[in-house]
């Protein structure tokens, strides 16, 4: 693929998530198109149908989170650990939004749900890391943290809630989840 082509598909996949995910299946391939600067005909070329865009969009949701999660693996366990459940956590309605417009249309396809295994052992790792550094509660497994995120990103997918209030939220999952002291 042609690098201006990429970076067509690229940006095409950016507004798709960012559409899609505000406005559900009420989201349009038009707006898709005037938000990534390209003609409706190029989002077609990509990706022929509107069911193809949501789910490459949703494939591009897990891979970003997923390599994030491995890109912190140099980080301070600590820190890393903060870091992408505050990511998952904010980027959680979006994500929901996708799946939700995926799940109507016909079911989870398996592409998203590999993405999504993927997604989990990553986070699985980070969250071995912080554990194995002190940081995490030694007791919580992925399966109790991944109802955590998914519960705050719901909460905020369904109702307006501040930045600040969602950041304190998260502050109090990420602090219910620190290794009790004392």
């Amino acid at each position: 693929m042609r690098q201006d082509a990429r970076e067509n598909r690229e940006r095409i996949l950016a507004a798709a998530e960012e559409v899609f995910g505000a406005h559900g299946a009420a989201g349009s391939t038009e707006e898709v198109a005037r938000r990534a600067g390209v003609g409706i005909g190029t989002v077609f070329r990509h990706f022929p149908t509107k069911e193809e865009l949501i789910e490459a969009a949703l494939l591009r949701h897990f891979d970003h989170l997923t390599g994030r999660a491995h890109a912190l693996a140099a980080d301070d366990p600590a820190a890393a650990w903060r870091t992408l459940v505050r990511a998952m956590i904010v980027s959680g309605a979006t994500k929901l939004a996708l799946i939700s417009v995926l799940t109507d249309r016909g079911g989870f396809p398996d592409s998203a749900a590999a993405a999504s295994n993927r997604l989990k052992a990553a986070v699985s790792d980070v969250l071995r890391r912080g554990q194995d550094a002190g940081a995490v509660r030694a007791s919580a497994t992925v399966e109790e943290v991944y109802l955590l995120i998914r519960g705050l990103a719901q909460a905020s997918a369904t109702m307006p809630t501040p930045p600040d209030t969602l950041d304190r939220a998260i502050d109090v999952v990420l602090a219910g989840l620190s290794e009790p002291t004392g």
